[in-house]
């Protein structure tokens, strides 16, 4: 992929970061590194409960995914009960979960990355050090939680 196409369309695996400012990215990996501090001398019932948590935690994609779902609906139904100028609503919704998939980005995730959703990846990485700190690979438990 050339350089300008690449800017445009990130990998996949980065592209919400990516288009994440730094400062928010940090303040996101600084929550997750200090609730690994927290768990660096707990039990494995303890670090087992957590990691059956963070199954549970919904990541950027599925949140976007259910409230680009919930505006298309409320959209459609308002533009069959009220007026039809409602009818934009899933049409401005589509627009951007297309921009979302291409790009990594659309209006909602400036705010959802602020109220500190995290992607799949960072949820993973979180997930990955417990397991080491519960001494899944091998490791002694109690292992480096650092990600």
């Amino acid at each position: 992929m050339n350089t300008t196409l690449a800017h445009v369309i990130p990998p996949t695996t980065s592209r919400v970061e990516v288009n994440t400012p730094d400062r928010i990215n940090e303040k996101i990996a600084r929550n997750t590194r200090e609730r690994l501090a927290c768990y660096r001398n707990a039990g494995t019932d303890e670090l087992t409960q957590r990691i059956r948590e963070l199954d549970r935690e919904w990541d950027i994609e599925r949140v976007l995914e259910a409230n680009a779902a919930t505006v298309s609906l409320t959209g459609a139904v308002l533009a069959l009960t009220v007026h039809r100028k409602f009818a934009w609503v899933p049409v401005f919704v589509g627009t951007f979960l297309l921009q979302h998939a291409i790009q990594g980005w659309c209006p909602p995730v400036p705010f959802l990355r602020r109220a500190g959703v995290r992607t799949a990846r960072e949820i993973n990485d979180e997930r990955l050090a417990l397991m080491r700190l519960r001494g899944d690979f091998g490791e002694p438990p109690g292992g480096s939680p650092e990600i």
